[in-house]
This record gives structure tokens, sequence and C-alpha cells, in this order.
């Protein structure tokens, strides 16, 4: 160990020995590591944006109580650390299931995890139990029932978690399921005379979370059968994540054994996000899309927008404006956008080309590429979103739809519209796309 890790290593432990009650801000530090000490300054790195937020408003906290275990003035200095690079494997193993297709299988949206996941008063708690979970699976808080309204981080918290465990051990069986899902393969089951497979399936998980844990009150027979399988799974030492818009005490027509037990472990009420979150998602979102955006220019989109699941549709709708103009977001143009955002809604007249725009913003493709011959699955699926948004939004014949993305057959048109209303149908996360991209056309 080097005398750098040693330094770090022997400041955590006696920090935690002193036991100030204050276990959030020891849990985020561990997460740290230091990269350099001169004669009067410590730099310390953070493996994501929402931990540095986290821990700046801290530093002098941090400083003193590095004088009082070593004596000596250490001024602290937080910084981003660079990605690990993921190594290639080698051509004759290139046929194992990558990371990413564990993901998949595990029913996760690689787009959440803790590196982006912004970290304020209102979450900070039911991140570092978070944080607990990976570290201790099935015995730090098991069940971890976390209860908020809409749009406040709880899916994105709990597949964190989920993926976590899968990048320490992609052998871990981990699944992420919907509430209603796990009614409908219930039901799907039993139809098919396949009870077997489905109760193999679930209780011999090592980590089961389950989104919007409500929606299975009132249904007696999938009540029974979640019973037993969050019975199985913490029986064998594995660990149940819940997730709700309400406590458990608050689910109407949920049996009392189920309450009991979703109220065993921990629950944590995470509040709406406040000015400090709402900015730092914002900026986190902008570097996502590789949208410039100016702090100052996103703490006004911060303070008028109130819903956070509108933020990124708000963020859309201003790039798309100055896409061309400028090279970056700014505050002159937030102000502009929102002193004329009651005249634009009233005057508004959303045309083919505004569609195909946001579109490609939000899927950062070229339009020249959508209106190409490349049929790759990073071109195709944003083309066919587009031909579903003229349809739907504007109501153009499918003769007319192909003529706007240069497509020479009608009926592609008419199978994209089919495939696109499925997905929409079926998988919640794509839905959220496709509102978040008719947010920005208005």
């Amino acid at each position: 160990m080097s005398l750098l890790s040693s330094f770090w290593t022997e400041f955590l432990t006696k920090y935690e020995n002193f036991s100030e009650k204050n276990s959030v801000l020891l849990s985020v530090l561990k997460q740290t590591k230091p990269t350099e000490l001169t004669e009067n300054k410590l730099f310390i790195g953070c493996n994501s944006f929402g931990v540095k937020k986290f821990l700046e408003p801290k530093t002098k906290d941090i400083e003193e109580k590095i004088f009082q275990i070593f004596k000596k003035k250490l001024s602290v200095e937080f910084t981003i650390l660079p990605p690990q690079k993921k190594s290639s494997p080698p051509p004759l193993l290139s046929f194992e299931e990558t990371i990413d297709d564990v993901f998949v299988r595990a029913g996760l949206n690689k787009k959440y995890s803790f590196e982006n996941f912004a970290v304020s008063p209102t979450n900070q708690v039911a991140y570092a139990a978070a944080q607990a979970v990976v570290n201790n699976l099935g015995s730090a808080y098991n069940p971890l029932f976390l209860y908020g309204g809409v749009g406040v981080g709880k899916t994105h918290l709990a597949q964190a978690v989920a993926r976590a465990i899968l990048e320490k051990n992609k052998n871990k069986k981990v699944y992420f399921c919907p509430g209603d899902n796990f009614t409908n393969e219930l039901i799907e089951s039993i139809r098919e005379k396949t009870t077997t497979k489905f109760r193999k399936k679930y209780r011999s998980l090592d980590l089961l979370v389950v989104d919007d844990i409500q929606f299975i009150a009132g249904k007696v027979h999938v009540q029974e059968e979640f019973f037993h399988t969050f019975n199985s799974i913490v029986s064998a030492g594995g660990q149940i994540i819940l997730t709700s818009d309400r406590p458990p005490s608050s689910i109407k027509n949920l049996e009392d054994r189920l309450r009991s037990r979703f109220s065993g472990g921990l629950t944590v009420d995470i509040q709406p996000p406040d000015f400090e979150l709402k900015t730092a998602i914002l900026l986190i979102k902008s570097r996502e899309k590789n949208i410039p955006l100016d702090i100052e220019a996103a703490k006004i989109i911060a303070e008028k927008v109130d819903d956070v699941r509108t933020l990124e549709g708000t963020l859309l709708s201003i790039y798309a404006k100055v896409l061309g103009k400028k090279e970056v977001v700014d505050l002159e143009v937030v102000e502009e956008f929102f002193s004329n955002q009651k005249t634009n809604e009233k005057n508004k007249k959303i045309t083919p080309s505004d569609i195909i725009r946001a579109v490609c913003t939000y899927y950062n493709v070229k339009i020249s590429h959508l209106k190409g011959e490349t049929r790759t699955s990073n071109i195709a699926l944003p083309r066919q979103v587009a031909m579903y948004l003229l349809r739907k939004k504007l109501g153009l014949k499918l003769v007319e739809t192909a003529f706007e993305l240069k497509r020479k057959d009608h009926t592609t048109v008419l199978h994209a519209e089919e495939k696109i209303s499925k997905l929409i149908m079926k998988n919640s996360e794509f839905k959220k796309e496709i509102d978040n991209i008719i947010q920005s056309l208005e």
C-alpha cells in the first residue's frame, strides 16, 4: 500500500472511531480516493459528479477533522477521477457475455448508475443506504424500501444498486422487475402451467428489485406468491429492494403480513429535489447529451421548472433553439426562452422539420444519417421514432411521412408506427424517452 493510501485509510479508520453521528458523510468519503498530497494540500478524487457536489460544502469540516487526527493543516480539493478503461477480451473469449448483456438480462437500463446520480440533502440518506446494501448485500438493510413522489430518483437509485452488484460479480443473480410485470408474469405462468419455472426464476435470486410494489396490492393470489418469494430470497441470504410512491403503512389493500415484511428493514422517504439537486441533475444531463451548459443558465432552469422529469425536455428545447447559433446554452438564451415561452405556446406551429430535429438532438444523430440509407440500430430506432411522431403529432399520411424521411416505400412507415406503439406500451423507460422528445417540441 502506498504512503498516500495508508494516510487516507488511517484517516477514515480514526474518523469512524470518533463516531460523530455522521455516517452518511463517512460512507461517501469511503467512496473517494486520494490522488495527490503536497505540503499544504490534499487532492481527493471522486468517482462521480454527484459525490463531488455532496462533499464540497463539507470541505471545512473535513479539513478540521484531518487537523484533529494528524495535527497538520491541509487544504482539501475535490476532483473527478477519470473513468476506468475497460479492457477488451482476448479474441478467443470474444463470445463471452458482456457486462452490458448482463445488465439487459437483469432488466436494467444501463443509463442508471451511481456515477450519474446527483446527491443532495433530499436524498443523501437513501444514497448512503443504497451504498451500504452494495457493500453488505442481504444483511445491511433488508428489505430496503424507497418511497417518494414521481421523479425523485427511486428507480435510478434502485437500479444503480443492481448495476453495482453486477459490476462486482456478473454471476450474481439479479433482476429488476416493475410491479405490474410480476403480476403479468405470474398470470402467464398460470395460464401456461409453468409456475414451477416462474418460482425458480424469482426465488433463487441474490437480489430482487421490484419497482412500484404498490401495484400488487389488492391482488390476493399475487400477494400470496410474492410473500413466499420474499421469504425464500431473504432466508437464503438474498436482498430485496422495493420502491413505491408511499410508505408500506399507506398502501391500501396490502396484506398485513406483507406490510410487516416491507417495514422490517429500512424505509426511506426521498423528498422532491431541491434547487441545488435540480441544478446538479441538469449539469449531469447536459454532460450526457454533450450540451454545453453554463452553470448560471442551469440555475435559472432549476428555478423555473418544478417537475424534475421535465428538466431534460426543457434543456433539449432550449438547446434546439441555439443549435448552430451559439456554442453554449448561457444565461441570455435561457432568460429569453422563458420570457417567450407563453407566447410561443400560443402561436407555435410544429413542422415536420421540428420533429426530425428534436429526434436527432435527443438521440445525438445527424439529420443526414436519419434520412440516409444507414440501417444500424443507433440510426434505425430514431428514424422509426421520427416516423411515429410525424404520424401521431402532425397526422401526416403514410406517403407524406415516407417523403419527409426519404423512404421509398410507405410500408416502412407503417412498420415503424406499429413497432414504436408496442415499445411504448411494453417499456416504461422508452415511453419516457418519447415524452421527453414531445416535451422539447412544446
